[in-house]
């Protein structure tokens, strides 16, 4: 199983608190957001959650019947979003520590993954993409952004991996369906 290297825990801090900047200068998630196609009661899985900026707002739009997965390899990211959920009192997240690219979630059971900022960093996309498939309902989609890398290498990287077909392209981001 591929090892995916995780960031120090003071350049997660870093990260984080340049995160926390940005979107209070910024503030376009939640526009960002209204994109997706989120829905009341989904299955969401956050994968790469980072400090949870998107994984608590995911949260309130699914509601109290739907439930988000937070995946991340950096334990310290965990940490931090489940102190966000319990300080915003949001009991539908719960986070799971990744080992390489394999999530620990069961196979075909999300409506929704979001793997944002992060496709560019990734050492064996193919495998990436391959469990990301293998989590995803057969009627469920995946999200991903290009940001660091162009809108060309993503569908490269895409293509390749052979188990995704592109439903939607903004200038933001890319809706993928799983194929069969």
């Amino acid at each position: 199983m591929p090892q995916i290297e995780h960031m120090s825990d003071l350049d997660f801090r870093l990260m984080s608190a340049f995160m926390a900047v940005e979107d209070f200068v910024h503030p376009i998630l939640d526009k960002r957001i209204a994109t997706f196609g989120l829905r009341e009661n989904m299955i969401v899985v956050d994968y790469g959650c980072g400090p949870g900026r998107y994984t608590t707002r995911y949260a309130k739009i699914v509601g109290t019947k739907g439930k988000v997965f937070a995946v991340d390899v950096q334990p310290l990211a965990l940490e931090t979003v489940k102190r966000k959920a319990e300080m915003q009192k949001l009991h539908n997240i719960e986070a799971f520590l990744a080992r390489g690219y394999h999530s620990g979630l069961p196979g075909h059971f999300a409506d929704l993954v979001c793997a944002l900022d992060i496709f560019f960093g990734l050492g064996d996309p193919t495998a990436f993409l391959k469990e990301l498939h293998r989590i995803t309902k057969p009627n469920g989609f995946l999200i991903i952004d290009d940001s660091h890398q162009s809108r060309r290498e993503s569908l490269r990287k895409i293509k390749a991996a052979g188990c995704w077909v592109i439903n939607e392209e903004s200038s933001d981001h890319l809706k993928l369906l799983p194929m069969s």
